[in-house]
């Protein structure tokens, strides 16, 4: 691939990798029976969502404008969940969305009626399935609290103790299934455990749901996945609580599909510390560098102190934290020089902002006959646009 040709800093989409993960997806659907939906929060680049949806079930939506860009651009299953959701944007949500997932029994209690009604202005005149989120209280996950659905005083699911408290025999009548997510890039045996802990709060209630959502956070395309654990608890959840059985992948789907090229503008030094500005920004561009955080992986280095010279890789915006990471080179860098960042496809697109002013990178996709393709090329016009009129 020819990165020199690129401007800079940019998104490329490896359409050959994004298949390849799909087609694990796709067999995985075949092999068991369930439901696999992309998690648009995950990625959201919709020109590939035809594409997509000849391999998994559809789409599932964190609010109203990823809802209407699943339904429009894939056309097929439509799911939602918020942890509340807007008396406007539900009134859309029933018209567009197969099932509605609500995180609480008062947003449930609010909403059922409408929801119950909802086949009356529905194209296909059949009504929403609805579901409830659920907090199984069973946490697998260490060193990003961030991500973790199961901390303490967590504003996501509804804990058996709420449920008992609120979900009248009336109410759990008119439910259809039960959500849950609690996993963050995490292998099946971190399922397992979470489904023992849904045995043991829900195990009364599933069977008589029609659906069990398993949420997202299954890292299926990464190579070491214990797919065979992940194939066996689906079936078992089929066969003892006799539910369709629904996964939400973001990551998997689009796992190690896509790059970020950047160039290195600067080569300053602060005492001993080499410095690199690059026109791409861990703020702006990648912003679960500094959230989560980590060190995404660069083609062609490795860690700090592993290879001739150490840099420390930085974005040009105000903030002294707008920081990537410490990272080796075979020989010095020069102003110029590409870099290229892996896994680069998902949250990035999706998560990405104009602080200070910052471009936001074109994105391309490099075709399986290796023909690159630009898909979108942003401008000044895109960040005034958010500022006003």
């Amino acid at each position: 691939m020819m990165w020199k040709d690129l401007p800079t800093p940019c998104y490329v989409v490896d359409e050959k990798k994004l298949k390849e993960n799909l087609r694990v997806l796709q067999k995985l659907e075949k092999d068991t029976g369930c439901h696999v939906l992309l998690a648009q929060k995950a990625f959201s680049m919709f020109s590939l969502y035809p594409m997509i949806g000849t391999f998994i079930s559809g789409t599932t939506a964190s609010g109203l404008y990823e809802a209407r860009l699943g339904r429009e651009e894939m056309g097929k299953e439509n799911h939602v969940f918020a942890p509340a959701y807007k008396e406007a944007d539900m009134k859309e949500l029933v018209k567009i969305c197969d099932h509605i997932v609500f995180n609480s029994f008062r947003q449930y209690e609010k909403y059922k009626e409408l929801c119950k009604q909802s086949a009356q202005i529905r194209e296909d005149g059949k009504p929403v399935s609805v579901g409830i989120r659920v907090n199984p209280e069973c946490s697998t996950q260490e060193g990003h609290e961030i991500y973790d659905p199961r901390a303490p005083g967590s504003r996501l699911g509804t804990t058996r103790a709420q449920w008992d408290a609120h979900m009248t025999p009336s109410l759990v009548e008119l439910l259809d299934g039960l959500h849950f997510h609690t996993l963050c890039e995490q292998d099946s045996d971190a399922l397992e455990t979470t489904l023992d802990a849904v045995a043991k709060k829900f195990g009364d209630i599933l069977p008589n749901m029609k659906w069990l959502n398993f949420g997202g956070g299954h890292h299926i395309t990464r190579p070491d996945y214990d797919i065979r654990r992940l194939e066996d608890r689906i079936r078992r959840a089929q066969e003892t609580w006799q539910v369709a059985v629904y996964l939400e992948p973001g990551e998997a789907c689009a796992l190690n599909a896509g790059y970020l090229v950047t160039s290195v503008l600067d080569l300053p030094e602060n005492g001993d510390t080499r410095l690199a500005i690059l026109d791409m920004s861990a703020a702006c561009h990648t912003p679960d560098v500094i959230e989560m955080p980590y060190c995404p992986p660069i083609y062609g280095a490795g860690e700090a102190g592993k290879k001739v010279v150490t840099y420390r890789l930085g974005g040009p915006t105000c903030l002294s934290g707008d920081v990537i990471g410490d990272y080796s080179f075979d020989a010095p860098l020069r102003e110029g020089d590409r870099l290229v960042f892996g896994d680069m496809a998902i949250y990035t697109t999706c998560k990405n902002n104009t602080f200070n002013g910052m471009s936001l990178p074109s994105i391309w996709v490099v075709r399986e006959n290796g023909i690159i393709e630009n898909i979108r090329t942003f401008g000044y016009h895109d960040f005034k646009m958010r500022l006003g009129r």
